[in-house]
């Protein structure tokens, strides 16, 4: 610690041994710290960054503080103690020359280059602040990446500072080293590229991406098992989260002790019983197939060949207007079923409820990891009857779960309609595996075409999420009234590109504004969104956007992109157009039995 007096190496220590009984940091990358001084620049989630840094690195940190701030009576003799540098936004030079000063003399000092906290939980725009300084004093700039803390108590999540509960205590976060880049490396571009390839290293340190998504389902549904968790549009009926979970128990039973195979197809609309099925087949550790029934009968044939599937889950009425669909050996009819089980379903449902999640995991005999095994495989659409197997592990599904819990933010009263099927990849993973795991209430409804129904829908549970796409959204226009969509404070549509004039006739019917985003199959399925802007709690603070009409959106957390030439492969700006390379938690695994087309992708 060079320059340090004994004072505040002892205040040092002090601090960090008290904010470590709060806080366990993890730090990855640390052997890019360099052994002279250099200047850090990490992203802005919290007000305790400076704190979860100071954990993480091994040596003290200056931290360039708005002089405001600095000033504050409360705060100011622990800000000099730890030679806090304050800045003057309109006359930064002397804060430039203090920082450069330390640099010099060996220190690390740290400016957050956003010059703001976030409101979003994403990388806001950077300021040019740090190239000044690096330049200035030609020293190694170190980006840096903090990660797992929005949701915290001192994070924007929910529109609001402190004014939460924390979840967990003590609570975790990582935080990542990038490589040094040189004073003339460092521009705003390359370090925001770096940061977000950091937050894609960091996102794949979160152990529960590890975990088998059953545990995660078992997880959820234990919370609150008394709350209604999926409702039927057709009929209305209900399932709790812990009558759902012992349903699925008992049927995972049953599947467990009779088949013997590893995949087991779902041939179900959206319903009460489809999310039945999908958990039961997880629970007794087995794969759901999700086959698309609107699919030619040669690329169900293919798929069901492909996946060596002998049986699916469906329902006598269900399978009766299936006559063409190519059916495997064997049939387990859940309408047939489940009357039969009732007294393992009460057993399980009771047992559901009074057993601590770790032990009724044990019971079931839960994989304790799954990684990058596979845990739901999904057809993407192909020619000449020969579709692709898309192989979703634990992993990619868990991570675009904790994605997609970021953007939507969902409160106690949000609920999704549950319209598009499961066989399809934003149906799968978004109004199935989140809810799930993160206990948002569904209304289910086997069709989203039929607009006049789903709307009723809205109107009737006073849904706030509905999930689309602009072909569904013109029949809504059509079928709708104006009225029954009030409650729906995000309408998110994907899967074709949204044209300009129906996001326009579509607000001025319903006054929402469409919310685009951009996913694929291979990414489990969300990549980006667009989300209404936050609004700033003070009239000062700058308005962090989340929106804007014509594009896809910001990226989720955890995904780093690069654009690429076409042809040559050859790395491109981010402000040229090209391909577009993405790595991420939610980057599947490969084409089922497919290495060539797998080794064109990945």
């Amino acid at each position: 610690m060079p320059g340090d007096s004994a004072i505040e190496r002892a205040f040092y220590s002090l601090a960090c041994g008290v904010a470590r009984l709060v806080y366990r940091v993890k730090a990855i990358g640390i052997e890019n710290l360099p052994s002279s001084g250099c200047l850090l620049v990490p992203n802005h989630i919290t007000w305790v960054d400076a704190i979860i840094l100071q954990l993480a690195c091994p040596r003290p940190v200056r931290f360039i503080i708005d002089e405001e701030f600095y000033r504050k009576p409360a705060l100011q003799p622990v800000l000099r103690m730890v030679r806090a540098i304050p800045i003057d936004r309109r006359k930064p030079r002397e804060a430039i020359r203090r920082a450069t000063e330390q640099i010099e003399a060996g220190q690390f000092v740290c400016i957050f280059p956003e010059g703001q906290l976030s409101r979003t939980g994403t990388l806001a725009r950077l300021q040019r602040g740090f190239e000044m300084i690096a330049r200035h004093a030609q020293t190694p700039v170190v980006p840096v990446f903090l990660d797992q803390l929005w949701g915290s108590i001192f994070s924007f999540r929910g529109g609001k500072f402190f004014r939460k509960w924390p979840k967990h205590f003590p609570y975790r976060a990582t935080v990542g080293f990038g490589a040094p880049l040189s004073a003339e490396e460092a521009t705003i571009p390359r370090v925001h590229e770096d940061l977000l390839k950091l937050g894609a290293d960091c996102f794949e340190q979160r152990p529960e991406l590890r975990q088998h998504i059953a545990r995660r389902a078992v997880r959820g549904l234990k919370h609150s098992p008394f709350a209604t968790l999926v409702t039927d549009g057709m009929d209305g009926s209900k399932l709790s989260r812990g009558k759902l979970l012992g349903v699925s128990i008992a049927l995972s039973r049953y599947l467990r002790k009779t088949f013997r195979e590893k995949r087991i197809a779902i041939v179900l609309p959206a319903s009460k019983g489809a999310v039945v099925a999908n958990l039961a087949v997880t629970l007794a550790d087995k794969i759901p197939v999700g086959l698309n029934f609107t699919a030619s009968p040669d690329a169900i044939a293919s798929a069901i060949d492909r996946a060596e599937i002998k049986t699916a889950i469906s329902a006598r009425q269900f399978h009766g207007r299936l006559t063409s669909l190519p059916w495997p050996r064997n049939i387990v009819f859940l309408d047939e079923l489940l009357p039969k089980l009732k007294g393992q379903i009460l057993f399980w449902w009771v047992a559901g409820i009074v057993t601590p999640s770790f032990l009724l995991a044990r019971w079931l005999r839960l994989p304790r990891q799954g990684g990058h095994k596979e845990a739901v495989l999904l057809f993407t659409s192909g020619s000449s009857g020969e579709p692709k197997g898309v192989v979703l592990s634990h992993h990619n599904v868990i991570g675009n779960v904790a994605q997609f819990t970021v953007m939507l933010d969902a409160g106690p009263d949000d609920s999704l309609l549950a319209s598009l099927p499961f066989f399809h990849s934003f149906g799968c993973t978004v109004t199935l595996w989140y809810p799930l795991i993160e206990g948002t209430r569904i209304i289910t409804y086997p069709s989203p075409l039929e607009a006049a129904k789903n709307a009723a829908l809205v109107e009737k549970y006073e849904i706030t999420v509905l999930l689309a796409t602009p072909t569904f959204l013109r029949a809504y226009l059509r079928k709708a009234e104006s009225e029954q969509l009030r409650s729906a404070r995000l309408v998110i549509v994907g899967a074709e590109k949204m044209p300009l004039d129906l996001s326009e006739k579509f607000f001025q019917r319903f006054g929402k504004r469409v919310m685009e985003g951009y996913g694929l199959t291979e990414t489990a399925p969300v990549v980006s969104v667009n989300l209404p802007d936050p609004i700033p709690e003070r009239p000062d603070v700058t308005v962090q956007p989340l929106y804007r009409l014509g594009s896809v959106g910001k990226m989720a957390a955890g995904i780093a992109a690069e654009i690429r030439h076409p042809e040559t492969n050859e790395k491109l700006s981010i402000y040229d157009s090209g391909m577009l390379w993405l790595r991420g938690p939610n980057i599947f695994e490969g084409y089922l039995k497919d290495p060539e087309r797998t080794a064109e992708v990945l």
